[in-house]
Parts: C-alpha cells; structure tokens; sequence
C-alpha cells in the first residue's frame, strides 16, 4: 500500500486529490497539512510514501517545507504541485530533492501515475517541460571543470547525459545496445557514486555541470 500526504492550503485541491487516490485499492491517503509547518510534523509522525506537496502557502512554503523534510535520511519521495507559473519555485524544489512535479489540473489518472512512480523510486522526467526548467535555471559551467563528475566511467556519464536527456532504463538500453539490467546497474553506481537520491537530481546536475546543453 502506498501511503500519501496530501499538502495543499485549498481545501478544495486537497479534496480533489482525495477523491481520486480514495478509488485506487493499492494508495491510501493517510494525511493532509494546509501548510509547510503542517507538512513536516505529518511527515515525521505519519511517515508517507509519497507528498504530494504545493509551492506557494501561508507560514512555510513548500519549497522550504520539501528541504527540510528531505534534509536527513528519509525515504520519503516528494512530488510538487503547480500552477506552472512558478518554473524558478520548481526548479528550487528540484535541486532540493524533489521527485519532479505535477501540473495541479492534471488528468487523475497522471496523478495516480505520478504517485506510483514516486513510491517505486523513480523520477518524473517524462513532462517535456522538465527539461525546459532545468535548461532555464542551470547554471551550466563548462562539464570539464565538474569534478562531481571525475568519480564516473566513460559508460555512467553516457548513461547520465542520457538519463538527462528524459530515455527511461529501457530506451537507453535500445540506444546503447546494452541489457535493461545492465542499464539499471550503471543507473545505480552512477547515483551512488555523485551521492544523488534519484533521476531527477542527476538531471539538475547533468545541466548545472554542463555536460549536457540546452537543446542538445
């Protein structure tokens, strides 16, 4: 069972949400918080899967909410909510820890996705405009000079710029000519190796780093 905390200062989100995860057998929605205060007590105490967190909120934002509760060790994955107008609050929420994010009237069945995905680990890179905010708000130095990147083979920075570029394991295996499990291993040495809880930050640091471009 996945468990969910839904964040969110309208009410009517939150009940919005509800009604769609309440219809699926494998999520339960076990809290809700109406601000970034709220959000980090019920995570601590509540201890969910998957938050499905939004940005802009009274007394803490769910920017600072989302670091600090992704500052230790938790397990926990956060998906942000947003109106799309807040590309620079993403992109923060991002580099933070983030999981990715949802566009907050998206379809329920890409909602139930998005949680899925979250809980099994994995990032929402699929959005094309994921790659738009990061090439917007990375700062891009040159990729030689990153010595976050000295740690990788030849293969994990192939891997990594193609992660970047949103293949899934599958797709990067088609393109590499490798097995999907091959392609999982190198995935994971290369999270481990740059100390990354998962894709989407590889991503942010594939952009930030320079070794991948805008547009390329």
């Amino acid at each position: 069972m996945i468990r969910v905390l839904l964040v969110d200062d309208q009410p009517l989100v939150r009940a919005g949400l509800r009604t769609i995860l309440d219809e699926e057998t494998d999520i339960d929605v076990v809290g809700q918080a109406s601000n970034g205060e709220e959000a980090i007590v019920a995570a601590s105490t509540l201890t969910p899967d998957v938050v499905l967190m939004d940005i802009r909120m009274p007394l803490l934002d769910g920017l600072e909410a989302t670091r600090r509760i992704l500052a230790g060790s938790s397990p926990t994955r956060i998906v942000i909510l947003t109106t799309f107008d807040l590309d620079d609050y993403v992109f923060q929420a991002l580099r933070a820890g983030a999981s990715g994010f949802l566009l907050k009237d998206a379809p329920g069945d890409e909602i139930v996705r998005a949680v899925r995905v979250a809980a099994a680990g994995d990032a929402l890179l699929a959005p094309s405009v994921t790659r738009r905010l990061i090439e917007r708000f990375g700062r891009r130095s040159p990729a030689s000079t990153a010595p976050e990147l000295a740690s990788l083979t030849e293969r994990e920075r192939e891997v990594l710029q193609l992660v970047a570029g949103g293949l899934s394991n599958r797709e990067i295996a088609g393109r590499l000519f490798l097995g999907e499990t091959t392609v999982k291993t190198h995935v994971a040495h290369m999270l481990d190796k740059l100390e990354l809880r998962d894709r989407v930050q590889a991503v942010v640091l594939a952009y930030e780093s320079g070794l991948v471009e805008p547009g390329v």
